[in-house]
């Protein structure tokens, strides 16, 4: 089984699982105790902080450990939000932020800056949104979905010079470098970079008003209260050192393999969109989109070939919705395939995935009675329709239907108009949002907009070629 999902979760670092077997021996006392046992741990614990904090770039008494980077994220916004109350209650994100960021967001007022088809922030829009009562700034350093790199150092000065506070999610970037300076507070978690689960990472630079929310704790600096798990944090201070000293050469050698992925599938696999930025972005991430097909059953397909990988796609989400970070991109949603590449993956993995990926994915479509090719018809003038040039020549309902069937529809019947009629079709899937314009640019046609009907959406489709 070859593991391609270390974006959601990196193997355990032998590394990390050497430290973790020494400090369940001699990490398990209370470091805030002054006997020996209590002496013993506190000596892991400050070298811990230590080797965190250089990984970082900060000093050792600015970084304190939480139970997870979601905890870091949720008490970094409410500690920064809370320190800064007198400015106001605003804080300004991007929209490609992890979940976590935008549920911490979510109790404040928030603007939502948008990205461009790369899934990249305009440094100079992203202050444009600052203002008076502007408390708080959020930018990650990567994206977790498609591996665009933002531009943190130019956000950050902005956000200096307007007197607001960055906070960075460095959860994506933090195992191959440190994030460019100029930051005020950055969270991490060790999951991501082969350390233990459980450890999340949070760092305020001196000077940054901070007020942690919650019950007092005399733990932590009070900013992540509870008994630390000092093995685990033993493991991802250790591994973090350890991938960091690897990273240089495995970023040279994943990034040839990503390359090889992003610049074949295409020509692979027909009807295919790779996301992100083609330069700017992790060294061991791609993502690509598939049309016609179900990312559930593409992803079972995928498993059930040896590949485990992810996906942002609306069929493989709790809530039926499409990924947030594809809607911000306005890309293709349906089909949705994220490889991430741990460390050690090796060239023949990965030309075994470009193997079997044309015929899953062929084989999911078949099932869902995809086309085979686009239909071409007769160029022809356009009728004449009603009153309106954007009164529908066809109705296609596709009500009750989940994407990418409302796209597949659409493809079957785009050769039965002529050119210049218009198309509608009827979907009360919130992925058709995303997915029906989507297929509109990869397949040269128009997309007129949509209107609201009965139980959905119209989405109107004028036919070009």
């Amino acid at each position: 089984m070859s593991y391609f999902d270390a974006a959601s979760a990196a193997p355990l670092h032998p590394v990390a699982r050497q430290a973790l077997v020494a400090a369940l021996d001699e990490g398990w006392a209370d470091p805030a105790r002054l006997y020996r046992e209590g002496r013993r741990a506190r000596l892991l614990l400050d070298a811990s902080r230590e080797t965190a904090a250089e990984a970082v770039g900060c000093r050792p008494d600015e970084l304190v450990f939480t139970p997870s980077g979601t905890r870091a994220v949720h008490t970094g916004v409410s500690g920064a939000m809370a320190g800064r109350r007198r400015t106001g209650r605003h804080l300004v994100v991007s929209s490609v932020e992890h979940s976590s960021v935008l549920h911490a967001a979510a109790a404040y007022e928030a603007t939502e800056v948008g990205v461009d088809r790369t899934g990249r922030v305009d440094a100079a829009v992203f202050a444009s949104a600052l203002r008076p009562d502007t408390a708080l700034a959020c930018l990650q350093s990567a994206n977790h979905e498609v591996g665009t790199v933002q531009p943190v150092g130019e956000a950050a000065l902005l956000c200096r010079e307007a007197g607001v506070p960055l906070l960075v999610d460095a959860a994506q970037s933090l195992a191959w470098e440190p994030v460019e300076d100029g930051w005020s507070l950055l969270t991490a978690s060790a999951h991501k970079w082969g350390g233990s689960p459980g450890v999340g990472l949070l760092a305020v630079r001196k000077g940054v008003r901070f007020a942690p929310q919650g019950p007092a704790d005399e733990r932590e600096s009070g900013r992540s209260p509870g008994f630390e798990n000092l093995p685990a944090i033993v493991a991802a201070a250790a591994s973090l050192r350890a991938v960091r000293e690897e990273a240089a050469a495995e970023r040279a050698r994943l990034s040839e393999l990503v390359e090889r992925i992003r610049s074949r599938v295409p020509g692979l696999v027909p009807d295919v969109e790779v996301v992100g930025h083609p330069t700017l972005r992790l060294p061991h991430l791609v993502t690509f989109s598939c049309l016609y097909v179900d990312g559930e059953a593409l992803l079972g397909g995928l498993d059930r070939a040896g590949f485990s990988v992810s996906s942002g796609s609306s069929c493989t989400s709790s809530t039926l919705t499409p990924s947030h970070v594809l809607r911000a991109m306005g890309v293709l949603s349906e089909g949705n395939v994220r490889v991430s590449l741990p460390p050690g993956t090796s060239a023949q993995d990965v030309e075994r995935f470009l193997d079997v990926l044309p015929g899953v994915v062929s084989s999911v479509r078949d099932q869902l009675g995809a086309p085979a090719a686009p239909a071409v018809v007769a160029r022809a003038a356009a009728p004449e329709v009603g009153d309106s040039p954007d009164a529908p020549a066809l109705m296609v309902d596709s009500l009750g239907k989940r994407c990418p069937i409302p796209v597949i529809e659409l493809a079957k019947v785009i050769g039965d108009v002529p050119v210049g009629a218009v198309i509608a079709v009827l979907s009360d899937d919130e992925a058709a949002r995303l997915d029906i314009p989507a297929w509109c640019q990869m397949r040269d046609q128009e997309y007129v907009g949509e209107r609201a009907v009965a139980r959905g959406t119209a989405y109107l489709v004028r036919r070009k070629s």
